[in-house]
């Protein structure tokens, strides 16, 4: 392997002292142009490359931010990052991006690389199966910042980015109400997740205002993934006594299940209205176009890592808060409007 160039070599091809080449090569003003000129030629010509690593080590920063997402296949996800990555480059970070899989067991790994590799700070959206938090407790020890964002814990030395999932629930399972639907299956996902508990709590709640009962068995709980929505809609298929509405928290689960119905002679909305969650671009894809929460991913990447960063550079202390909850909204499209005669 060819040697690496360093500042020592260039300083002896130059016949300068080595503190004058790194002072050159970071822009320093106490160094003439002419002399950066003749520098940065030089190293440009030996193929001198920046030691960032070395240097930030030294600063006892690396200017890297671990992510940890459940998956990387969804849109959501993609917009959450989309929005963080644009704020960190900005604002001159990298990146770490690790997916769990849906699985505590990678997930604990992903956060030990990311702590030996020495992130400035976490951002976290917790697998499926995720309960304890001990393996993320060695940064909030190091010192080194924790955030939640959408899948969060309650951590009192963390803050967490959300929206209003309760009241997202409930504003899906109204509205729905309000279409005339009076038996409204709820499909959801691992209830050991904040995100599912709260939408299912909106979901009781509507049912409680509007003066209906809550029928255990119309309460699905899947993976929330193309083949649950499909059983979904078989099951539907199979039941006696049908519901004529249904809330799904996952748009590609709703869409999935929309397409099986469809598939089984169901009119949609007019024999049973569907709700979907996050507002992907499969909802305007579907005919017909799937009513859906709004989730603002993008944004809401962008304030995690904001928050994160203005935290590290001394600007705001994240844990003088443990929430930061963003707005969502119910978006109204054909698959769930109908005459209630």
């Amino acid at each position: 392997m060819e040697k690496e160039v360093t500042i020592y070599d260039i300083a002896k091809q130059l016949n300068l002292s080595p503190a004058t080449v790194s002072r050159a090569l970071n822009d320093h003003p106490s160094i003439n142009s002419n002399t950066k000129e003749l520098i940065t030629a030089k190293a440009a010509e030996l193929g001198y490359r920046s030691n960032a690593f070395a240097s930030n080590l030294r600063r006892q920063r690396t200017n890297t931010i671990g992510v940890i997402v459940p998956r990387l296949n969804s849109h959501f996800v993609s917009s959450v990052l989309s929005g963080m990555e644009k704020v960190a480059n900005e604002r001159g970070y990298n990146l770490i991006i690790s997916q769990s899989q849906e699985s505590v067991k990678k997930e604990k790994a992903s956060a030990k690389t990311m702590f030996n590799g020495r992130v400035d700070g976490l951002l976290v959206s917790l697998a499926y199966d995720t309960e304890e938090l001990d393996h993320l407790d060695v940064f909030i020890k190091k010192g080194i910042p924790l955030l939640f964002f959408d899948r969060v814990s309650t951590h009192t030395k963390a803050t967490s980015v959300v929206i209003d999932n309760v009241k997202a629930g409930y504003d899906a399972t109204a509205h729905l109400i309000e279409q005339g639907c009076q038996r409204i299956m709820h499909v959801t996902g691992n209830l050991k997740r904040n995100v599912y508990t709260d939408r299912l709590k909106g979901y009781k709640l509507a049912l409680i205002d509007h003066n209906l009962p809550y029928d255990e068995s119309l309460l699905m709980i899947t993976d929330m993934s193309r083949e649950a929505g499909i059983d979904v809609a078989q099951q539907i298929s199979n039941m006696y006594n049908k519901p004529d509405g249904l809330f799904i928290t996952n748009d590609l689960c709703a869409v999935s299940c929309m397409a099986a119905l469809k598939k089984e002679s169901f009119r949609i909305p007019q024999d049973i209205a569907v709700v979907g969650f996050n507002d992907d671009p499969v909802a305007q894809v579907i005919e017909p176009n799937l009513t859906t929460i709004h989730y603002p991913g993008e944004e809401m990447g962008e304030i995690a890592a904001q928050s994160l960063i203005n935290h590290l550079n001394g600007l705001v202390n994240i844990q003088t808060t443990n929430t930061i909850v963003l707005h969502f909204e119910l978006v109204v499209r054909e698959s769930s409007v109908r005459t209630t005669g």
